[in-house]
């Protein structure tokens, strides 16, 4: 018998990504799938794509979750850490939304409003000795999405002196399944197709994330919706110390990261070259003209950005290798 999961909130994007990596996982073992709206349906009536998965989607309460070994969180935010309270303290618990991101409760009252719930264990394990954290946590919490890009781009930079941490500026598209899973007009085929549109611009949620994680002061962040389901392209650039090779700093600090590529001098990170892997690629360079630092990143945002983020994370938890259960590659065309 494997290590027991339960998945909360399996009825969504991230819930489906995490059942489909958790059903093909050597460890893991899915015993409880719960949802709201959906509880009571089939996985594969859901979620079309996992046929062949004879499950029930169940009502999402401590109780249907308590007899797992992990338990993954897949909940919209706010909704998390009043059903991890409930589950017992040896259970361990990635939560994929935003309650436990966050150190700062004015941080946390100015983006998302209500009760801060207090820091888990920041789920990032590409951050200086963030792994060790990891592995002996029994309650991480999951990075953002645009956050995940990002922080990678720029916090090895900022932790050098390579990049004047209050003058860091990021435009980062991102595709329609970031939004979540529920019917909203603005993400209907028409709407979306053939268009670009910004969206919480200068108000995005995930800045506060960043900013901690990487030691920025000054941020600005204009999120995008393009239309594609899945990836992440993320420009992020900040002002260099003189005479740095951006390159060559983010090279250095991912040289043993399995899940983080610095891509040869001229390549350049495109979304579809990520998709369906737990990857992370980065190129670097200075403009000629403002000698600006500029730093291009992609991931998959339902990948590296969400579920393959939170099997990486509940690998170490457990510990597993890190890359159990996940690919490094990503799937074309």
């Amino acid at each position: 018998m494997g290590i027991r999961v339960a998945i909360a909130g399996a009825s969504g994007y991230a819930g489906g990504e995490l059942i489909r990596l958790v059903a093909g996982h050597p460890e893991f073992e899915l015993v409880a799938a719960t949802a709201h709206s959906q509880a009571g349906h089939r996985l594969d009536v859901v979620h079309p794509q996992l046929a062949g998965l004879d499950l029930i989607l169940g009502e999402t309460d401590a109780a249907t979750l308590a007899d797992a070994d992990l338990v993954f969180l897949a909940l919209p935010h706010g909704q998390s850490a009043a059903l991890a309270a409930q589950l017992p303290p040896e259970v361990r618990v990635v939560d994929l939304g935003a309650d436990h991101r966050l150190a700062d409760p004015y941080a946390w009252a100015n983006y998302y409003g209500g009760t801060h719930a207090g820091p888990w264990t920041y789920g990032l394990p590409e951050l200086p000795g963030q792994r060790e954290l990891i592995a002996g946590a029994t309650r991480v919490a999951n990075t953002g999405c645009y956050a995940a890009a990002i922080i990678l781009a720029l916090a090895p930079l900022v932790a050098a002196g390579a990049a004047a941490p209050a003058d860091v500026v990021v435009v980062a598209a991102s595709g329609t399944s970031g939004a979540g899973k529920a019917a909203k007009p603005h993400l209907l085929g028409s709407e979306v197709m053939g268009d670009l549109s910004p969206y919480r611009v200068g108000t995005h949620q995930h800045v506060p994330e960043i900013k901690q994680a990487t030691g920025a002061t000054g941020l600005s962040l204009t999120p995008v919706l393009a239309p594609m389901p899945r990836g992440i392209l993320a420009t992020v650039t900040a002002v260099p110390a003189r005479g740095v090779d951006p390159r060559a700093v983010l090279a250095e600090a991912y040289a043993d990261a399995p899940f983080v590529h610095v891509l040869p001098e001229g390549a350049w990170p495109h979304t579809a070259a990520t998709l369906g892997s737990n990857s992370c690629h980065l190129q670097a360079t200075v403009d000629v003209d403002s000698r600006r630092m500029i730093v291009l990143s992609t991931l998959d945002n339902l990948g590296k950005g969400a579920a393959g983020q939170a099997v990486q994370n509940a690998n170490l938890m457990c510990g597993l290798p890190e890359t159990t259960g996940l690919s490094v590659w990503g799937v074309a065309p």
